[in-house]
């Protein structure tokens, strides 16, 4: 029975009393009141008192507020004015009655708080599920580490808690309690304060600008620094000029440009955004974003681009960079993103969750020993969970693709015609994610992205080359790798294209190092999905069509004749020669169209021959070699396959 149904019978009953039988009114339904009263204060949303002030007159309350009272966690009972007269007798020890009860309502956490935890208090005068809260919270608190974990499980799990109970715990519970109701699955969103409100009279554009022309131009590689200048300076328009042709190699597409005088536009706002991302991968410049309101800015940002995804995202990522950093914690707790993050993480879309995850993953310090630097994401387990992790799954995806979109099922040409929706399909936009998380519980799946701020913007920076280059890329990528614990546990490595050489990289500089022997041992396992380990024909192109398709660095590394991907090749073979993991080896054997002029068998079955593992031709293009059509197809069976088989003894253990 709701509060004001229960407070209203309760009154009647009192008011229906006849004045000859009010001394022998039973106490307890006030008592009830009281207790209920007490309750409704705690929940913090409004201070509330209950007064019986004539009990000759029936206290009725209005109909509309008893249905907005299931909604809320308050309801107004209206004043009845009274005769000073009438102040002595039975409503006076009402009165005392009702204070007497929130005393002891007030008294019972205080009591719980201030003596060590043994239990149950049976003096405290409350209901059982009012003790449990209190316990609860209590137990989050605790110096024991399993015991604040299992208390914030079963905070999770009391779905029969009503609204005002839910913020009386977003109200009193500590900022490592609450990250950890945003971590686990299924929480209630009632359980986190909403945002503070932020100021509306300022220029959204200007203050970016501001914020940025405040950072520091040190610890920048002159990247970076280019790339500030030209949000700072620029119009959009200039920087739209810069864009060159569109290209892809063994990305989650070929973008194709119709035209080349049509040139995708960019706001002044999104590229002061994707320089801030940049920024927030420097700790001083964290902690300056901060100082100078940039948690606020941010989120006003946020508030007003629902309707944008992408700027949504780059928001994300830059709260989740900051972090990253234990010392900004409170402030970003403070500043209300928690809550942001736990309704952003219930989003059915895959890249928003997954960068809200990471985010909180960042902040969880109680379950998370790891720290997910920019552009690495886990695709599972992103809630905390009992399932105990025995391996890890990685995806490496080729030059401009990305960590979801080159791993979503293949879109079949009934979806293409019909535009048939999603959900109608059963269509997922990242397998890894849902299907092979299904299939493989105890493993964490982690599909990284790298250079994902450069390529988007398609702007040249003058001293770039050298990061485009397989051995930078692989560097860096094994250092975010380690970061985030890979190594500690038996691996699986999934690469698509060019992906399939930075793996290659990434193991042989790894085998140098001494320090990255226990991520050499613990290999099991590589899957290879059209990687083009003896070059490429796209390379092989004139010079028209390389200017189409973006010319870079990378395409030269996949010439035939380049001497590092010879060296490459063989340094692999020689370390793989002593090595105890196996090797799977997809090809394509269809073309790929890239717009409606070039068609072009990307990596032929010989490029793909590593010489080593199985190789196996499917009948697909470039692009669609690592999107299974189904989840029944071949394609997901055998690489499902061959992941159960080469952790099979780690995963009985």
């Amino acid at each position: 029975m709701s509060l004001a149904a229960y407070c209203t019978i309760c009154c009647r009953r009192i008011g229906s009393s006849t004045s000859s039988s009010k001394s022998d009114l039973q106490w307890k339904d006030i008592r009830n009141i009281a207790k209920l009263t007490g309750s409704c204060f705690l929940g913090g949303s409004l201070f509330i008192t209950y007064e019986i002030l004539a009990l000759k007159k029936a206290v009725t309350l209005d109909t509309q507020v008893v249905e907005k009272e299931k909604l809320k966690s308050y309801i107004y009972v209206e004043t009845i004015s009274l005769n000073p007269r009438e102040e002595l007798g039975i409503t006076h020890q009402a009165r005392k009655e009702l204070h007497r009860a929130l005393r002891k309502v007030l008294a019972t956490p205080a009591k719980i708080f201030r003596n060590p935890f043994d239990g149950h208090f049976s003096s405290a005068d409350l209901e059982d599920h009012e003790c449990t809260l209190w316990f609860l919270l209590k137990k989050s608190q605790s110096d024991d580490r399993m015991v604040r974990l299992q208390a914030v499980k079963q905070m999770t799990e009391n779905s029969h808690w009503q609204d005002y109970q839910y913020r009386t715990v977003a109200q009193a519970c500590d900022m490592r309690t609450t990250i950890g109701l945003a971590r686990s699955r299924d929480t209630d969103l009632r359980f986190f304060l909403s945002p503070p409100h932020l100021p509306k009279d300022y220029s959204i554009e200007e203050e970016l600008q501001k914020l940025l022309a405040s950072l520091p131009q040190t610890e920048l590689d002159q990247c970076i620094q280019y790339f500030t200048s030209l949000a700072l300076k620029e119009s959009s328009q200039a920087l739209a000029a810069q864009r060159g042709g569109l290209w892809c190699f063994g990305g989650s597409g070929l973008p194709y440009a119709e035209s080349l005088s049509e040139v995708p536009s960019a706001t002044a706002e999104m590229f002061c955004l994707e320089a801030l991302v940049k920024h927030s991968e420097v700790s001083a410049h964290c902690d300056k974003i901060e100082a100078n309101g940039g948690l606020q800015l941010l989120q006003r940002i946020y508030e007003l681009h629902k309707e944008s995804p992408k700027i949504q995202r780059n928001i994300v990522r830059i709260i989740g960079n900051m972090a990253l950093h234990e010392n900004l914690h409170s402030a970003i707790v403070r500043s209300g993103w928690v809550s942001i993050l736990a309704e952003a993480m219930k989003s059915p879309h895959v890249i928003q969750a997954s960068h809200a995850a990471r985010a909180l993953a960042n902040l969880d310090r109680e379950t998370v020993q790891e720290k997910y630097l920019d552009g690495v994401f886990v695709l599972h387990p992103q809630c905390r969970s009992s399932q105990p992790i025995k391996a890890d799954v990685l995806f490496i995806h080729g030059l401009l693709g990305a960590a979801f979109k080159t791993w979503r099922q293949q879109d079949s040409d009934q979806s293409q015609n019909e535009k048939i929706s999603e959900e109608k399909e059963g269509y997922t936009q990242c397998w890894p994610k849902t299907w092979l998380a299904t299939d493989c519980p105890a493993l964490r799946i982690i599909s990284v992205e790298y250079d994902t701020q450069l390529s988007d913007w398609k702007a040249k920076c003058p001293v770039e080359n050298h990061r485009k280059s397989i051995a930078y890329r692989s560097n860096e990528l094994l250092n975010k790798l380690k970061a985030a614990g890979v190594g500690d546990r038996p691996v699986i490595w999934i690469s698509h294209s060019m992906g399939g050489l930075l793996v290659k990289k990434m193991l042989v500089e790894a085998s140098k190092n001494p320090e990255m022997n226990p991520l050499i041992n613990n290999t099991r396992g590589i899957i290879f999905y059209s990687v083009p380990h003896h070059g490429s024909q796209l390379a092989e192109y004139s010079v028209n069509v390389r200017y189409l398709l973006f010319p870079s660095v990378e395409v030269k590394e996949l010439s035939k004749d380049c001497p590092a991907l010879k060296k490459l090749h063989n340094d692999f073979l020689t370390f793989a020669q002593d090595r105890n993991f196996q090797v799977l080896n997809f090809v394509e054997t269809l073309p790929t169209r890239i717009g409606s002029m070039i068609k072009l068998h990307v990596v032929p079955v010989e490029s793909a021959d590593l010489g080593i593992g199985d190789l196996i031709p499917v009948e697909v293009n470039h692009l669609n070699i690592c999107k299974p059509q189904k989840k029944d197809t071949f394609l997901y069976q055998r690489t499902l396959k061959f992941i159960r088989d080469s952790l099979a003894r780690d995963l009985k253990n």
